[in-house]
């Protein structure tokens, strides 16, 4: 039975309407364990499901090092995403969904997004287009990691990739694992873990009778619906028990050694994993997206991708609010239908028409449009980290504020007594109008350590007036890695690390250019804008998205705050 649009968790659209969509009218057929030959002899293996019928159909590809037997079963679990095929099939689409290579089955060894993976995912697209049930018009489907092959395909230019629809997508390996410095330890740690325990597990496993039942249960609506509001991603930090479990070491634990140990910086390893250098290949249509609460992992990648397709004619982004992305992945199906009814199968649906970006626009609960990013090239407001802890536009009377990071385990026995605090904050006063603050943020951060490197970390968050925090944005920022490429020197530009490493020099202050996640937010009128700053986001106490916390930097230090830094917010209007 063809999934309808109204049994589909998560918005279908960015608030619009279109015309001439695919209507569900096939039954379908299912081919598991398909062999795809790859150029060097390696077979990556797929299950393809497509119309039970006479005819020809466009294809999409969702490939992923996620278990491909287990993209239907329902569960709000954040390696469900190629897509629903029940939506798919009966719209007259075959659902082409592969693993990588080294994962579930498909031959030789997985590279974590290498350049070996580009080329497979070139060849892939091809055998499909070749397929006597497959038209020759061949796009992808899926976020995340399914997100991230789409851009490797794209940037091989394989000649029957038509468009692809990479929503929560990351270009940039060291950009998701790392941030400015920090490793994203709760977020590489348990993902490379779960890689090694799926993988090595076989149909006995995935097509058993106790996961058929799984999937019955978990699909039934009652239970189905509760999933709507289910980040499956950010359940991937709670997954550390999977550590305990046997897996073969290899290629998992020497990939997380390479990630986490040998390459604390960028150098060739990384750069072999980033495509943004080769975004300029891609000239098929692109459909962006990411939801404002992905601000750890994919959220960052949206904009620097998207700046990266500059030159590419057909672009569009839909930025979605709150639980716009949930896990198993359902949402923003009539748009990406809308988007490849047109692009292959030619259909007038109106997908192409109006500004090419969209966002939600979160506190306003309603949506926006604009012909760039930052919609707005108004000044940045300048807010200052005043000495008596309040966030306005004047400074008041200079002075500091101290904070005390604890390494080497001895923040876990400090005596509760001693000062000072281990996070500091900043309120300003309840504001006396809606504020709508939308595009890149921005902390210029003047400060001292006693230690010659420690770490910022940036939270900022709408106050309620019953007090009520909610996390808006983030920033993080190794302070050994503070030297940044000043050509990107306008207040809010990406601000991009240098490679190499500095000591801090201790004791003397130091201007510090702090990038926040773009995002967007509208501040009520008698709400309150905070920014929260720690050098340790180990306690849980300590704010952090999605619960993604960075591995330590080990050092101890009295870390001083001068009132002449300020944050700069993209405010509209």
């Amino acid at each position: 039975m063809a999934a309808s649009d109204s049994t589909l968790n998560g918005p279908q659209t960015t608030g619009r309407e279109y015309r001439n969509l695919s209507e569900p009218r096939y039954t379908s057929r299912t081919d598991i364990n398909t062999a795809i030959g790859m150029r060097d002899g390696t077979d990556l293996l797929a299950d393809i499901h497509r119309p039970d019928a006479e005819g020809r159909f466009p294809a999409l590809v969702a490939a992923s090092p996620y278990p491909r037997q287990m993209q239907d079963l329902g569960a709000p679990a954040g390696f469900i995403e190629a897509g629903v095929t029940d939506f798919w099939v009966p719209r007259g689409y075959a659902h082409v969904i592969a693993n990588v290579r080294g994962t579930c089955g498909s031959g030789g060894t997985f590279g974590f997004f290498d350049a070996q993976e580009r080329r497979d995912m070139y060849d892939l697209v091809e055998w499909v287009a070749a397929q006597p049930w497959c038209d020759g018009n061949v796009g992808m489907i899926g976020i995340s990691y399914f997100a991230m092959t789409q851009l490797e395909a794209a940037v091989e230019r394989p000649p029957h990739l038509k468009a692809i629809f990479p929503l929560a997508v990351t270009s940039d390996l060291y950009e998701g694992a790392n941030h400015h410095g920090l490793l994203s330890s709760s977020f590489i740690t348990p993902f490379l873990a779960m890689m090694g325990l799926t993988s090595e597990r076989s149909d006995g496993l995935w097509r058993s009778k106790p996961i058929g039942l799984a999937r019955r249960v978990l699909n039934t609506p009652r239970l189905h619906k509760k999933f709507e509001t289910m980040n499956g991603e950010a359940a991937v930090t709670m997954l550390r028990q999977l550590l305990r479990l046997p897996h073969d070491p290899h290629p998992w634990d020497e990939l997380w050694q390479e990630a986490a140990v040998k390459h604390p910086a960028r150098d060739e390893w990384w750069e072999e994993r980033n495509l943004l250098p080769l975004l300029k290949n891609i000239d098929v249509p692109v459909y962006l997206g990411c939801d404002w609460e992905n601000v750890p992992l994919h959220l960052p990648s949206t904009f620097t991708t998207w700046n990266g397709l500059s030159h590419n004619a057909c672009v569009r982004i839909g930025m979605l609010g709150k639980f716009g992305l949930t896990w198993p992945w359902e949402s923003m199906h009539t748009e990406a239908l809308a988007w490849y009814d047109h692009w292959l199968k030619g259909a007038d649906t109106g997908i192409v028409e109006g500004p090419p970006i969209r966002y939600f626009l979160p506190g306003a609960d309603e949506w926006r449009t604009a012909d760039s990013w930052p919609p707005s090239p108004a000044p940045h407001r300048e807010l200052a980290l005043r000495a008596d802890g309040g966030l306005d536009d004047d400074e008041g009377e200079p002075g500091s504020r101290t904070m005390m990071v604890l390494g080497g385990g001895l923040g876990r026995v400090r005596p509760s007594a001693i000062d000072p605090p281990s996070t500091l904050s900043w309120t300003g006063a309840p504001l006396t109008r809606d504020v709508d603050v939308v595009g890149d943020v921005e902390l210029r951060l003047v400060a001292s350590a006693t230690a010659i490197d420690t770490a910022w970390m940036v939270t900022l968050q709408d106050v309620a007036p019953d007090g009520e925090a909610t996390d808006v944005t983030a920033g993080w920022l190794r302070a050994s890695m503070r030297e940044v490429d000043e050509a990107a020197s306008r207040p809010g530009a990406p601000v991009l690390p240098c490679r190499n490493p500095r000591a801090v020099p201790v004791g003397e202050d130091v201007v510090y250019r702090i990038p926040l996640v773009p995002n967007a937010r509208r501040f009520k009128a008698e709400h309150r804008i905070r920014l929260v700053l720690s050098s340790d986001d180990q306690n849980p106490s300590t704010p952090a998205i999605m619960n993604f916390r960075h591995a330590s930097v080990g050092t101890s230090s009295l870390n001083t705050v001068r009132s002449s830094s300020r944050l700069l917010l993209p405010v509209l209007g």
